[in-house]
């Protein structure tokens, strides 16, 4: 059978397909997956060209398509969190490296560079898959705007998984040590809410008090407090859909609520329902560094006494919950709706942390049957 004839200045080239375009003498060209893709292509640049648009892509910097990409393609597309984070990414790991290449100049090999480097400098893979997201998608598009002949990120492979450090979760004398230390802290209801409802730090801090329905006894998740350098505080939707969730109240988390609404009157004497729960006695929202340096300062104290808590963060809090959750015997569908968790193998992850230590147990009950 013979081969279908191609249009005037399309040839194939590979898997793809090739469009060329003479304009005041030159040659353009653009690739596209099919020939109607790449006719596209060719009407589009012949429309840049006749009007000043184009902008030969040799000229044209990673850095500067990279700020293209994000401002034309993602800025509407994205959270304002996600965003942020996008740019923080670039700027941290990708643009000293990457970033006044011409995009048509970087290949597969430098992709893989960057990824061994960062891979050596102890980044988690987690991290490292973020950044090959965020550059995947930066020369995707670049690929179909017709800068780049092929994708270089397709052409590197992320290293392989490394073992995962197990997570930090509190034990049971642990956690006692640190709420008795930390009561004369003027964040110890933050904590103590943490540590019974499994938020994770930013839900916390932006936890109004419209968001509790104290006749229902269930606290709203409705956002995340962030902030940026610049920009100051923001508030942002939760980090999933998923995270747009109700955790059940206890009457202790209730109480510890109404604890810090008596401290909130101490500051004012009227407490606002869309003010924060927790924030410093001008109004100021409590960012994530204070209470990282509060947890430190109550360590130092712990320490001091001759007991011996090591380091840890905030989230810590929250593995922390989910794991005596567990271990009380609360089952995953529930558990991953209180974390607000985007899938059950988020959750089943945690189970199979702390199972081990009672398989044991679990073991005896089943011989006690035959």
């Amino acid at each position: 059978m013979a081969e279908k004839k191609l249009p005037k200045g399309i040839r194939k080239n590979g898997n793809r397909y090739q469009g060329r375009i003479m304009f005041h003498g030159k040659n353009y060209s653009v690739t596209g997956a099919t020939i109607t893709e790449t006719k596209k292509a060719m009407t589009d640049l012949k429309y840049r060209l006749e009007h000043g648009l184009f902008v030969e892509r040799e000229k044209v910097t990673f850095d500067s398509w990279f700020k293209t990409w994000i401002k034309e393609y993602k800025q509407n597309d994205l959270k304002t969190g996600t965003l942020i984070s996008y740019q923080n990414y670039y700027n941290f790991y990708i643009k000293e490296p990457l970033g006044k290449m011409p995009v048509s100049s970087i290949r597969g090999e430098h992709i893989q560079k960057l990824y061994n480097k960062l891979l050596d400098d102890d980044m988690a893979l987690s991290s490292l898959k973020i950044i090959s997201a965020v550059m995947n998608g930066c020369f995707q598009r670049a690929l179909k705007n017709g800068l780049i002949e092929r994708n270089p990120v397709k052409l590197a492979e992320l290293p392989r998984k490394k073992q995962k450090t197990e997570r930090r979760v509190l034990t049971l004398q642990e956690q006692e040590l640190f709420s008795k230390y930390s009561q004369e802290s003027y964040l110890h209801n933050l904590f103590a809410l943490m540590l019974r409802t499994g938020m994770r730090s930013g839900e916390a801090r932006g936890l109004k008090f419209s968001d509790i329905d104290s006749k229902n006894n269930v606290i709203h998740i409705r956002r995340t407090l962030k902030y940026e350098t610049g920009r100051g505080f923001f508030e942002d939707a939760p980090k999933t859909s998923s995270s747009m969730r109700d955790i059940p109240a206890t009457p202790e988390i209730m109480s510890i609520i109404e604890a810090q609404r008596k401290i909130n009157r101490e500051y004012s004497n009227v407490v606002s329902i869309d003010e924060y729960i927790f924030h410093l006695p001008e109004g100021t929202p409590i960012s994530r560094e204070r209470v990282q340096a509060e947890i430190d300062r109550i360590l130092k104290k712990i320490n001091e006494t001759g007991s011996h808590v090591e380091r840890f963060t905030s989230h810590c809090f929250r593995h922390t919950f989910a794991t005596r959750a567990i271990e009380a015997g609360m089952q995953p569908q529930t558990l991953k709706t209180i974390l607000g968790h985007s899938s059950l193998s988020m959750t089943m992850d945690l189970y199979s942390h702390v199972l081990p230590n009672t398989k044991a147990e679990e073991m005896q009950k089943v011989a006690s049957i035959f």
